[in-house]
C-alpha cells in the first residue's frame, strides 16, 4: 500500500513538475531571449521550486553539502539521473551545462540551456566532439561562470562503472580554471529510469578543487577517485539511514 502511495505521488510530482516547466519557461523566454542575467534568474527559479515541489509530493529532500562554487570554474560531476542536473542549476549562480546536441531540440529545456550559453556536443564523434567541446566554451565563455560537465558522459545508476572521458582533461587545460569535483547519490531516489520517486535525502557534495595546471594522467586520477569515493561514501551513508536501500556493489 505505501509502494502504491508512493507511485501516485510521483505521477502527481511528474505532471506537475513538466506541466509547471513549459508554462514557466514559456512565461519567461521572452525574457530569457534577451538577457543571459534574466536567464539564469528563470533558471534558478524554477529548479529551486522544483527542488520545493519533490520535498513536498515525494518527500524527497535535496541536500548540497561543500563550498558551493561561485567563482570561474569547471564543474566536473557525477551523474545519476535529471535531479542532479535540477540541484546544480539551482545553486550555481552563472551556471551553464556541456551537453549532448539532442538535448537543443527539446522544447524549453533546449531553449534555456543555450540561452545560459551551454555548449552542445555529438555523443559518440571521437575528435569531432572534443572539438565541439572546445570551440563552444570558447564562444560561450563569460566573465564569471560555472561550466558543468559530465566526465563519465552518461547517467549512470548508483554504484555503476563508467571510464571517465578524456574530453574533462581538454577543457580543463583549455579554460585553465579550477575544476570542482562533485558526487552524488541522487539515483537512490530519482532514478535514470522510471517514474517512482523514493523519499530521503538526495545529496549533491562538491569537493576539494583540483588545480589547475595538472598533466592529463594526474588530473583524471584524481578526479576519478575524488568523485567515485566521495559518491561510494553518500551510498553507503545513505544504506545505513534506509533500510530499504542496498549498498551497492
Amino acid at each position: 500500500m505505501r509502494l502504491a502511495i508512493q507511485y501516485l505521488r510521483s505521477i502527481i510530482f511528474f505532471l506537475i513538475f513538466y506541466g509547471w516547466l513549459a508554462i514557466f519557461g514559456i512565461l519567461f523566454a521572452p525574457f530569457a531571449l534577451f538577457s543571459r542575467r534574466l536567464a539564469y534568474w528563470a533558471v534558478h527559479a524554477f529548479n529551486n521550486q522544483a527542488r520545493c515541489l519533490l520535498k513536498i509530493i515525494c518527500g524527497v529532500r535535496t541536500e548540497v553539502r561543500g563550498q558551493i562554487p561561485t567563482g570561474n570554474v569547471l564543474v566536473a560531476s557525477k551523474h545519476q539521473s535529471f535531479l542532479d542536473a535540477v540541484i546544480l542549476a539551482s545553486v550555481l549562480p552563472n551556471v551553464s551545462y556541456i551537453i549532448k546536441r539532442a538535448i537543443n531540440w527539446i522544447p524549453v529545456l533546449g531553449f534555456y540551456a543555450r540561452q545560459v550559453g551551454s555548449t552542445a556536443v555529438t555523443r559518440g564523434a571521437g575528435s569531432k566532439a572534443v572539438r565541439e567541446l572546445i570551440e563552444g566554451a570558447d564562444a560561450n565563455a563569460v566573465d564569471t561562470q560555472q561550466l558543468v560537465i559530465y566526465p563519465q558522459g552518461t547517467r549512470l545508476s548508483p554504484g555503476a562503472k563508467s571510464p571517465y572521458k578524456i574530453g574533462a582533461y581538454f577543457l580543463y587545460e583549455k579554460l585553465g580554471n579550477p575544476c570542482i569535483p562533485a558526487a552524488t547519490n541522487v539515483g537512490l531516489f530519482w532514478p535514470r529510469k522510471g517514474i517512482l520517486r523514493k523519499p530521503g535525502i538526495a545529496v549533491v557534495e562538491f569537493l576539494e578543487p583540483i588545480p589547475p595546471g595538472l598533466d592529463r594522467d594526474t588530473f583524471m586520477a584524481e578526479l576519478e577517485f575524488a568523485i567515485e569515493t566521495a559518491s561510494d561514501r553518500l551510498l553507503s551513508e545513505s544504506s545505513t539511514r534506509y533500510e530499504n536501500f542496498a549498498v551497492f556493489p
